[in-house]
């Protein structure tokens, strides 16, 4: 089962537009309110979302003008692959202009048990390229396929993202349906 997890997030449609206002907006620019799988501390900001595009990465390989579309995985049948992206803006950066942003990552099955659980994963160190506040990927992708003897239920996603230079733990949590 871990061999099928990777670690991944996306953000359905939304655009990260100010880390400084602190809200994210919707494609018609309408600010959304933060939420367990998208949300903001002070200027930091994450999301967390499992996509069934097997082209998330295609999409999101898009000039930084461009916001990607991302199609959200709810509900998944035995087989399906699935994807778990995280994404992040405006980390504090050092004296370098370098991040220094690691995650706690952890996959829970229906039954409570854990498939996956590591912490300290990094998710992005080093420049960045272009301006902090645009959203990055973290490089942790999750992939999942649905294998008959997984449990069937509700699967839950929980990644910790830390902006280590600002000291910010951010909680981030999804979940999706096996069927």
């Amino acid at each position: 089962m871990n061999r099928r997890l990777l670690t991944v997030f996306i953000a359905i449609s939304l655009s990260w537009t100010s880390a400084q206002a602190g809200y994210w907006k919707d494609s018609n620019g309408n600010p959304i309110p933060d939420s367990e799988s998208r949300r903001t501390i002070g200027e930091f900001g994450g999301s967390l979302l499992i996509t069934s595009d097997p082209d998330w990465e295609k999409k999101w390989n898009t000039p930084a003008e461009t916001t990607p579309v991302f199609t959200e995985a709810q509900i998944v049948s035995r087989g399906e692959r699935i994807f778990a992206l995280t994404f992040f803006a405006n980390p504090k950066l050092n004296a370098n202009h370098e991040a220094n942003i690691t995650c706690d990552l952890k996959a829970t099955r229906p039954n409570g048990t854990e498939s996956i659980n590591q912490r300290d994963a990094v998710c992005f160190q080093g420049r960045l390229k272009g301006d902090p506040n645009n959203m990055y990927l973290a490089a942790p992708v999750i992939g999942f396929i649905g294998e008959p003897d997984d449990p069937v239920g509700v699967w839950t996603l929980e990644i910790t993202l830390k902006d280590n230079l600002r000291k910010v733990v951010m909680p981030l949590k999804a979940t999706f349906t096996l069927k």
